[in-house]
This record gives structure tokens, sequence and C-alpha cells, in this order.
């Protein structure tokens, strides 16, 4: 009776473990603090298109540019250098059944001031996109405190290329 007992007590924990470790593929869109937007939404982001110079603390100057390809799909084209001649990095954020963003990173937030990011998967670090001006935004980048690390931020100044 003991051995039994012991059999279904362990059966038991080991459905219980396994039931609270499932994670569905989109666990972590589907969070609660998960935010359904509409392309009304992602039209308050149009201030970010056109091409920009990024700089910032010990950072070489980097050079993008964001254009919505449709209503729903913002793309962000990373260049090598100032010539923007060539495309070194293509990145889509698309509205997909209300969520906005891509494989990496869904906006939590959306309002005429900014975007803000959270990491869905292979990625750790959130991100807001804020407008300075018509001429200016800043990228605010946040780490997380993990193990023996704090918790960090990266800021990022962005200014328009007039022209391009």
């Amino acid at each position: 009776m003991t051995l039994t007992f012991r059999v279904i007590t362990s059966a038991v924990l080991l459905a219980l473990l396994l039931a609270a470790c499932h994670r569905s593929r989109d666990a972590q869109t589907n969070r609660s603090d998960a935010k359904s937007f509409s392309t009304g939404d992602i039209a308050k982001l149009h201030w970010i298109e056109g091409t920009w110079r990024g700089s910032g603390v010990d950072q070489a100057p980097f050079f993008e540019r964001y254009r919505f390809e449709n209503e729903s799909t913002l793309t962000v084209d990373t260049f090598p250098d100032g010539k923007l001649d060539k495309i070194t990095e293509t990145t889509r954020f698309e509205l997909k059944d209300g969520r906005f963003g891509n494989s990496s990173y869904v906006a939590s937030s959306i309002d005429d001031a900014g975007i803000n990011f959270e990491p869905v998967a292979n990625a750790k670090n959130s991100f807001r996109w804020e407008r300075v001006s018509d001429n200016a935004w800043k990228a605010t980048l946040k780490w997380p405190a993990q193990g023996n690390k704090p918790a960090r931020e990266r800021v990022y100044n962005m200014e328009r290329i007039q022209g391009k």
C-alpha cells in the first residue's frame, strides 16, 4: 500500500509540475498587461518616419531609416554609414491580431509621444521611442538586473537627416 501511495502521489505531483511549467508559444504576449492595438494607434507613430543619425555615450554614430510599408507595418533599415547607400539590416514591426511588434518585441503602450516595447523572445531589454521634436527623438533601452549585474539603461539621441 505504501508503494502504491507513493506512485500515485509522485504521478500527481509530476502532472502538476508539468501543467505549471507548460507555456504556449505565445505565452509572453498573452500576458494580462499585453494591449490590443489598431491601425489608428499605429498612425500615431508617423512622426518617426524619416532617416536618422543616432548617437549616444561611447557610441559611434549609426544611421537608420524608418518607413511605413502600409498602415500596419513599420520597417527600420540600418545603414553602415552616413552614405546611406547600402542597407545592412531590415527589421519589421507588424500589427497582427491586435499586437504590434515582431518575433523579439511587442508594443505595450502607444501614445502621441511614443511607444514602449517589451521583450517576447530572444531579447532581455525593453525600450521606448519618444518624440522630442519634429527633428529629434530618443530611444531608451532598459535591461533588468540579472544575477549580480545591476539594472542598466542606455539612451540614444536620434536626429533627422534632412533631405534623405
